[in-house]
């Protein structure tokens, strides 16, 4: 299965994304994003934040690489050197992304150091200058994500700042996390969580620019809680629920992209993964490395556990092959195979492990 380069458009609704994955350290690798894409024709895919000097001075195969199957595909670039930046956006463009985006949400230590992630909302002329240069040397969107404000900073000023100085410089799109980052105090797990989310504030930063395209992260948990915003917002990116309960992406087509499909089930979305996996098998990719993202896939059906015990034992052992996802998968099979869009040819070809 190949696709082609997506022409993304920030300025045109028919070609902007409505609903992405964000980019999460340790999770959204080459293989998540492949999973994810059999769930979702539409969705904007975004790769783990990857810094500007590890992709200038770095393995780009090992950081950049990533398979045709996966676009629409935005990369996440981490610095502040407008530059480095540049070089960096130049790099990621030649290896065919669709997107670059520029990290100003990050609270880690590690990021800080480096003076970029989040520390940059206190510096929102620096990121504006690293738009500037990546703009001018790249052909595709160059888009930033970022927090609502840091430590003390009031939200208010603190996101106009950040939004008129990269809009000024040509972002085409500012996504926001809609919650504070604590630099000091609290880990980037608890700065996930406990500064209180604040949705209406980037309603408001929406509202003071009505032509821009400004979407919305943090805390969303399915698309029932977030279809409701894209009547005020232009997107919606879903970062931990969409990793965890994976089949929520089954429904974005339809609900948000007005395909005339029905959804895509876990079942149908793990059999056109196969033909993935098989070929990544036979290049020396461990199994574990593929099925660790596909856990919570069948999360509140029966077999759940089943499923996540198998993958979880059995991918690991040397050796193991596709027979293990049969084996895990045979546990969740529905009784009634017409009501997951699945027949019994489909199921045949399955246990002979062939996708359908």
């Amino acid at each position: 299965m190949t696709r082609t380069k997506v022409a993304l458009s920030y300025s045109d609704p028919a070609k902007h994304p409505r609903f992405a994955v964000a980019p999460m350290m340790d999770w959204t690798d080459r293989h998540c994003r492949a999973f994810h894409r059999q769930l979702s024709t539409h969705a904007l895919l975004y790769t783990e934040m990857v810094t500007s000097g590890a992709v200038i001075h770095g393995d780009r195969d090992k950081l950049l690489g990533f398979d045709e199957i996966e676009h629409p595909v935005a990369c996440q670039l981490g610095g502040s050197d407008p530059r480095d930046m540049a070089q960096s956006a130049r790099i990621v463009e030649a290896y065919g992304y669709d997107e670059v985006n520029i990290n100003v949400g990050c609270p880690s230590d590690r990021v800080q150091s480096g003076s970029f992630g989040a520390c940059l909302m206190q510096q929102p002329d620096v990121v504006a200058a690293c738009v500037e240069e990546m703009k001018a040397s790249v052909s595709i969107p160059v888009t930033v994500k970022c927090r609502i404000g840091v430590d003390e900073q009031d939200p208010e000023p603190a996101l106009d700042a950040m939004a008129d100085a990269v809009f000024a410089a040509g972002a085409d799109a500012l996504w926001v996390h809609a919650r504070k980052a604590w630099l000091q105090g609290l880990s980037p797990k608890e700065n996930r969580d406990i500064p209180p989310l604040d949705y209406g504030r980037v309603l408001r930063l929406k509202q003071r620019y009505p032509d821009r395209f400004i979407g919305l992260n943090g805390g969303l948990a399915d698309l029932d809680q977030s279809v409701p915003f894209l009547a005020d917002l232009n997107g919606v990116m879903l970062g931990r629920a969409a990793y965890h309960t994976p089949q929520i992406m089954g429904q974005v087509d339809q609900r948000l992209y007005g395909q005339d499909t029905g959804d895509v089930s876990p079942w149908q979305a793990v059999e056109a993964y196969f033909p993935y996996i098989e070929d990544k098998l036979q290049k020396g990719v461990r199994l574990a490395h593929m099925t660790r993202h596909m856990l919570g896939l069948f999360h509140g059906r029966p077999g759940a556990r089943s499923w996540r015990r198998i993958l979880t034992v059995e991918a690991i052992k040397p050796g193991a092959g596709l027979e293990v996802v049969e084996k895990a998968l045979s546990a969740v099979r529905p009784h009634d195979v017409r009501e997951n869009h699945i027949d019994a040819d489909a199921g045949a070809d399955i246990a002979s492990g062939h996708a359908a």
